[in-house]
């Protein structure tokens, strides 16, 4: 079911507020170039600086615009169980078909801290959760043996790997329970983990480069690891330039450039410096967006 190219979905703001227009425009850009799923409010969708309300209103815009054309897998993560918790269940309630969840930042829990969140969350709400585990945004790893604990929790069906660590990859496939799902989080590293027995990747170039990306992951995925190859190495460039600062800080500008959206992020972000915007110009180009 969630196996593919997921777009992080950058949320578009102007004038310091969600973007409706430009959102519904970006999701049909997605739809008709091949994405294979969305995921709103993730930290693509700068998460951590929307407000509990701007959060639940991004989710449901966008299980109303996809129209179940394809999967929804809403951000529905935070530090705190209960706030997560909150919003796994309002993402259930308006439709979505996944919630992916964050490990807890700032407060640095144990391992046994980490199982026991996302556990609750699984308990309290019947949706299909995937675990997202970043460790260069939140401070604490979650370690292969806890991610294959958690495995075997029927509400859990896959974990967003962002380690870095092709070897934690490698341990969490082979402890884990036959049928969990992996997902890149990192892009340049989809087609290795894909190698190892990823399904796809919850992808930040996918906001510029949806075709291309979903070619490299289904090539992938039906073992034509020479064509998803030429993928990965068109996309090379995108995957430096589109983290030159802060993500989402260079996707924004590079969806500005595009003529899709304002760059506009909200603080403590800021847009792109000008340094760093020819480097970004010219990636896109290479890549066939601009």
């Amino acid at each position: 079911m969630f196996s593919g190219s997921f777009v992080a979905i950058v949320t578009p703001l102007s004038n310091g507020a969600f973007d409706e227009k430009a959102m519904g425009d970006l999701i049909e850009f997605h739809i008709s170039k091949g994405t294979h799923g969305i995921v709103p409010c993730g930290t693509t969708g700068e998460s951590a600086t929307l407000t509990p309300k701007e959060h639940e209103r991004v989710v449901a815009f966008t299980v109303e615009a996809a129209n179940k054309r394809i999967p929804v897998i809403a951000g529905t993560g935070s530090n705190s169980t209960d706030e997560a918790i909150m919003f796994t269940k309002h993402a259930k309630t308006v439709g979505a078909d996944g919630a992916l969840l964050i490990t807890p930042y700032y407060n640095k829990p144990t391992q046994e801290g980490l199982f026991q969140h996302f556990e609750a969350v699984a308990k309290a709400v019947d949706l299909p959760q995937i675990l997202y585990n970043i460790p260069g945004r939140t401070g604490i790893n979650m370690q292969a043996a806890t991610t294959a604990r958690l495995s075997h929790h029927p509400s859990i069906v896959g974990i967003k790997e962002g380690s870095g660590s092709l070897q934690q990859v490698s341990e969490i496939i082979h402890s884990s329970k036959p049928d969990f799902l992996i997902l890149s989080g990192d892009d340049p590293l989809t087609l290795p983990m894909m190698a190892l027995g990823g399904k796809g990747v919850i992808t930040v170039t996918a906001n510029v480069a949806p075709t291309d990306m979903a070619h490299m992951v289904s090539a992938a995925l039906k073992g034509d690891y020479e064509q998803a190859r030429t993928f990965h190495f068109k996309l090379t460039p995108l995957f430096s330039a589109l983290f030159l600062e802060t993500n989402p800080i260079p996707v924004k500008a590079a969806l500005a450039m595009m003529g899709k959206m304002s760059d506009e992020v909200r603080l403590p972000l800021t847009p792109l410096a000008n340094e760093y915007r020819p480097q970004l110009q010219e990636a896109l180009q290479q890549a066939g967006v601009l």
